[in-house]
């Protein structure tokens, strides 16, 4: 499903492959995975490009799918025959169905995941298209061709050289492009833990005078579940029957956990504001934007000062 198009030769003397492709897609995170299938879906040659092929699928921050709002777009997925839904039906240890004391219009399905098996999921779903063609780089240049249209895009080079051409490109990078961690203190240049950024291509679309912008997450902490008195908090049960999230699923088959709820206090909010000034999120190392109620605890604090707990 994809074809040679000539040797080309590095600075090192190396020869490479060039491969044409339809469709080259950058990115292996959510986005990247329905971009991939639903070009795919449609007969075009797909090459999905990704720093780690082991990593695609993978839930960088929350291990969650769904919710208030974002549950209707995943079912809309699904309707558009997409991955997701399907995804977390066979990954989920925790289905919800928020706002169920309210109409059906407003319902919100939630799910919690298993990272690992979300993760293969989505892979093993990848792999039932045989025109998808996975390959293990990091996308340094943009390829652009001038035309008599004006310029239009011809392919990527990868860092290491190799060249794969193409009619159109879809830019899924996520937290990788430019990325920077911020754990107290440090900042770290990364993609997400123990992965590098995507800096070269992050420089290519900044002289290419794209509108770029950078927005911003607030990670909780993980907590090692044997630290975790259980039994001293409130738990809640996943609902029963899960409700699946497509409509390709007839049954979660996955086994269902309960989670442990628990709430800050006023003495927690104390703590947080007295030591405020020593996270990224407001010591002016980060300018992004993020989303309205972001994980970070200190912007929760910070932004809903009327709720006493969170």
């Amino acid at each position: 499903m994809w074809e040679r198009t000539g040797l080309e030769r590095t600075q090192q003397g190396k020869q490479i492959m060039s491969v044409k492709f339809d469709v080259i897609v950058v990115g292996g995170g959510h986005a990247g995975c329905e971009a991939a299938a639903a070009a795919a879906r449609m007969g075009a040659s797909v090459g999905l490009i990704t720093m780690r092929a082991d990593r695609i699928g993978e839930m960088s921050c929350n291990p969650a799918i769904g919710g208030l709002g974002k549950g209707h777009l995943v079912r809309e997925i699904d309707a558009l025959d997409g991955i997701m839904g399907r995804a977390i039906d066979r990954s989920g240890i925790q289905f919800r169905m928020l706002n169920k004391s309210r109409g059906p219009a407003v319902h919100g399905p939630r799910a919690q995941a298993d990272r690992a098996l979300y993760r293969t999921a989505v892979q093993n779903f990848l792999a039932e298209y045989n025109n998808i063609r996975i390959i293990e780089a990091a996308v340094g240049d943009i390829l652009v061709k001038k035309t008599r249209w004006g310029n239009q895009v011809n392919g990527i080079k990868t860092e290491d050289g190799h060249r794969y051409n193409c009619t159109t490109i879809v830019l899924t990078t996520g937290t990788f492009l430019g990325g920077l961690i911020h754990v107290g203190a440090e900042r770290t240049p990364a993609g997400r833990v123990d992965e590098a950024p995507s800096n070269q291509l992050a420089l290519r679309l900044a002289e290419m005078k794209l509108p770029v912008g950078r927005l911003k997450t607030g990670t909780p902490a993980r907590l090692d579940g044997t630290s975790i008195d259980w039994e001293s908090l409130e738990m809640q049960p996943a609902d029963d029957p899960p409700v699946p999230f497509s409509m390709l699923t007839d049954q979660i088959r996955v086994p269902q956990i309960s989670c442990g709820i628990t709430r800050t206090t006023a003495q927690t909010h104390e703590i947080i504001r007295q030591f405020m000034h020593l996270s990224a999120v407001y010591n002016g190392q980060i300018s992004g934007s993020g989303p309205r109620y972001c994980p970070s605890i200190e912007d929760k604090v910070n932004r809903f000062a009327d709720k006493k707990s969170h």
